[in-house]
């Protein structure tokens, strides 16, 4: 073990102490993680999906464990952007080391454009993460995510809207498309400055014994290890795509997970599944992953990116 490695990365001009991210959907809106998890050991925290209105979310059962994994179709609940704002960004500001990105969706173009409105306004947000997984309701239920036009307006939209408070804005993908790469290539010409991948695989499970779905949605989004490799492959596809940063997940539970996104070509990682089992998986992974690169003398994270066969 040679010295202390350098954790720092940038991200679409935000520079991050560690490239471990606490992916959206698994760690609240980061002050109900305050006393588990240092948020200074960490690179940044995703909100949990913020909408124009409140949602309740789908109806129960809609998280169930399934082998390497889980399913969840929770139906994006939030309390919406404007109780954001007012109840939870303003403990966030006083929490230190806190990096909020916050994670942005709507079922119209003008849903999404109207929350990064409001969080323009105020104070303490880094970086949108636009989920472009979300049915496009004016559009048949389209997801944006899985046509190229849909997603083009959608990004050249808010990267507008997110231009007037100087936010960069990362586009979170869908796995479930024919080419990944094409979609990264048109959510950066659109105007993202990142992009993130991959959102969870639509998946079904059923009770073999009621012969109903074991979720009450029917479909959920399938994540954890067992979709590791598929979206390693991904993100190696995205990065090969574009010049922006790209941000992987999927599955990742330990360092070494980290590393293997890295190689593939990711500038930085988010955490999600593995924090419903361990509430403190993401600064361990981001703990582990420094102590690996001293082990393997990498002396700046940042030269495992992309290095692959090398």
């Amino acid at each position: 073990m040679h010295g202390k490695p350098e954790m720092s990365v940038m991200v679409a001009g935000i520079g991050l102490r560690s490239p471990v991210i606490a992916a959206s959907g698994t760690f609240g809106y980061g002050v109900e993680f305050e006393e588990i998890v240092s948020l200074d050991r960490i690179g940044a925290f995703v909100t949990k999906g913020l909408s124009r209105e409140p949602m309740a979310g789908n109806a129960s059962p809609r998280i169930i464990e399934t082998p390497a994994g889980m399913m969840n179709a929770v139906g994006l609940q939030n309390i919406g952007v404007q109780a954001f704002v007012a109840e939870k960004l303003p403990k966030l500001r006083q929490m230190a080391g806190a990096v909020v990105i916050a994670n942005v969706f709507g079922f119209e173009i003008e849903d999404y454009v109207a929350v990064i409105r409001e969080l323009n306004d105020a104070e303490g947000v880094a970086m949108y993460e636009l989920n472009a997984s979300c049915p496009n309701t004016a559009h048949g239920g389209m997801v944006f995510g899985s046509d190229p036009s849909l997603l083009y307006d959608l990004v050249k939209r808010c990267r507008a809207t997110a231009d007037r408070a100087g936010r960069p804005l990362m586009v979170k993908l869908s796995p479930n498309v024919t080419s990944i790469a094409r979609m990264a290539r048109v959510a950066q010409e659109a105007g993202a400055q990142a992009i993130s991948l991959v959102n969870t695989f639509l998946a079904l499970a059923i009770d073999i014994e009621t012969r109903k779905p074991r979720i009450a949605n029917v479909t959920g989004g399938l994540s954890g290890p067992a979709i590791r490799p598929i979206a390693v492959r991904m993100v190696h596809e995205a990065a090969q795509a574009v010049t922006i940063p790209v941000v992987g997940m999927g599955g990742i539970v330990r360092a070494e997970d980290a590393v293997e996104f890295l190689l593939a070509g990711a500038t930085a990682v988010e955490v999600g599944t593995a924090s419903f089992a361990d509430p403190r998986a993401v600064e361990n992974i981001a703990n582990g992953l420094r102590k690996w690169c001293a082990e393997h003398e990498v002396a700046h994270v940042s030269e495992l990116t992309g290095a692959m066969g090398r």
